[in-house]
């Protein structure tokens, strides 16, 4: 880096006791926009190149994506009065390419049924819904109410189910006169209903999460809803209550066959504690989901489906209609942890979502499991590369790859090595300071980890660093390929292909400048390694 830059940073301290990421007690009016004071420092240091972050403001869960005419939707829980969580809104944002993003005015806020909390967006092609008019196609939103009073009172029926609709492509949105469409059926955490189109048996179905278990239900106007299953109560990791779910199918790589994926992220309970995103893999008949025989069976032995193995991926679904010529189902998350979100080290605003990633089902001797890749558009902002193949790190070496050359507060990097059974290995992110982020693969656990313990700034919450964070090494494969993205505060690792990501967020108080590799145990040969400095202002 050219310039070393000074941090100067406005820690706001609120404490909410047993935080999660939807409840809470704040004030109940309605928010309107307003600027919260940061000193200049923190958009320099903090705020993330090409990771969408809210302009003012706390922001957690994304909400409601679609793709409609060119664009990207991104909606997002948002509370823009101050930067910790308050009074749920819809925030929104619109992205060409799913990496640059245009802020718009906030889609819906609170009123006098609740809070707006998460769910999803569909775009209701054939008028089912006669919202339609004069042509216009309408795009249905169904969202979360939650009474914040009921809440405050510990009252079973807070949260119930709305919808609200747009004649102008996602701009402007009005509530449905009739909300809710669903009523509380005794539930307390009963929300983040997730829509799609069942186009094999034309109907509408939703999932949504009910304390320790997810609801499917049915509907061919979006307005009517019928309880078809309940799943979950005896599967899966129960340490916290069950949120944010997806369910959509998906074809296995290399085969014909179409199996349906549900995701369900949880308030506790994740491989390296908090927050985290566990999935599911089956059959849907219309009406119930089943899981797939041999994944249950692998998921009786352990628990190991996890969407990321980091500590900052959370509540992360998928955009809805993506054209079929495109093909992909494309995933985003919230990365922070929601037992620190509000203390993490920025003013103006807090946290940011994942780069959307790219979802596939792969089968793994016969075990139908889940890969990520960043979405292919990042290449599109590659600027200058340093390749080198068949690169030698010594035992017990510190090899120096680039220490001035590149800024990797924006920066890619890829690499292969051809076996694993006998290496181990260290890539470590450093400044001058002696603040350092570790990240690798350590062979005597068959493991992959991330080490932010002496990565900067650390001591705003006892859980942020206090060990390092792990993740399986799930591959088979002699090749071991990782991509590994950087934006100033956080790490998305890709390793063995997207089959073990690991995410997570660090706060230097200077940039790191060098980048590093050791080699554990024996001689390591990196069959490929390449940095790539992305371009972005």
């Amino acid at each position: 880096m050219k310039n070393k830059l000074t941090l100067l940073v406005v820690a706001v301290a609120v404490a909410l006791q047993n935080f999660s990421c939807k409840n809470g007690k704040t004030d109940t009016g309605m928010a309107k926009e307003e600027t919260i004071s940061t000193p200049f420092s923190e958009e320099q240091a903090y705020r993330p190149y090409y990771h969408f972050t809210p302009k003012v403001g706390w922001m957690n869960d994304p909400n409601g994506m679609f793709y409609y005419n060119g664009y990207y939707h991104l909606f997002y829980q948002h509370y823009p009065k101050d930067n910790i969580w308050g009074p749920m809104h819809w925030g929104h944002a619109i992205s060409t390419d799913l990496v640059q993003w245009k802020h718009l005015p906030i889609a819906l806020y609170p009123d006098d049924l609740g809070y707006i909390f998460s769910g999803s967006a569909v775009v209701d092609y054939d008028n089912t819904s006669g919202f339609g008019k004069d042509g216009k196609i309408p795009i249905v939103a169904m969202y979360t109410y939650h009474d914040p009073k009921k809440g405050d009172a510990g009252q079973l029926d807070a949260q119930t189910q709305a919808i609200a609709y747009s004649l102008d492509e996602g701009n402007s949105w009005t509530k449905y006169e009739e909300n809710p469409v669903i009523e509380n059926p005794g539930v307390r955490d009963f929300r983040d209903p997730k829509v799609l189109w069942d186009n094999e048996r034309e109907q509408w179905v939703m999932i949504l999460a009910a304390d320790f278990e997810m609801m499917i239900y049915t509907s061919k106007n979006l307005k009517d809803w019928t309880l078809t299953d309940r799943f979950g109560k005896e599967d899966g990791s129960h340490e916290g209550v069950w949120e944010c779910p997806d369910l959509f199918p998906m074809q296995v790589e290399g085969s014909d066959d179409v199996k349906w994926v549900m995701l369900a992220s949880i308030s506790g309970g994740a491989p390296n504690g908090g927050n985290g995103t566990q999935y599911f893999i089956g059959d849907f008949d219309g009406k119930e989901f089943t899981m797939d025989k041999n994944f249950a069976e692998a998921l009786a032995k352990k628990h190991d489906f996890w969407v990321d193995f980091g500590k900052d991926n959370y509540a992360g679904v998928t955009w809805s209609n993506i054209p079929a010529e495109d093909g992909r189902k494309i995933f985003i998350g919230w990365i922070v942890d929601g037992h620190y979100a509000n203390k993490v080290p920025t003013a103006a605003w807090r946290s940011s979502q994942s780069l959307p990633r790219t979802i596939k089902l792969i089968s793994d001797n016969g075990v139908p499991r889940i890969t990520f890749q960043p979405v292919k558009e990042i290449t599109n902002y590659v600027g200058k590369k340093y390749k080198k193949d068949q690169l030698s790190v010594g035992a017990g070496q510190e090899t120096v790859l680039s220490d001035a050359d590149f800024d990797f507060t924006k920066a890619q990097i890829i690499y292969s090595v051809t076996s694993l059974k006998n290496k181990g290995y260290t890539f470590k992110l450093s400044n001058d300071k002696g603040e350092a982020l570790l990240f690798g693969y350590d062979n005597g656990k068959d493991q992959f980890f991330v080490d932010r313990r002496k990565s900067g700034k650390v001591d705003f919450h006892e859980e942020f660093a206090e060990k390092v964070s792990v993740g399986p090494r799930l591959s088979h494969k002699e090749q071991h390929n990782v991509n590994v993205l950087l934006d100033k505060t956080s790490i998305e690792i890709f390793f063995d292909d997207g089959e073990t990501p690991m995410t997570e967020i660090f706060f230097p108080t200077t940039p790191y400048s060098k980048l590093s590799v050791l080699s554990d145990n024996g001689d390591l040969v990196l069959d490929h390694i390449e940095i790539r400095q992305l371009k972005f202002n």
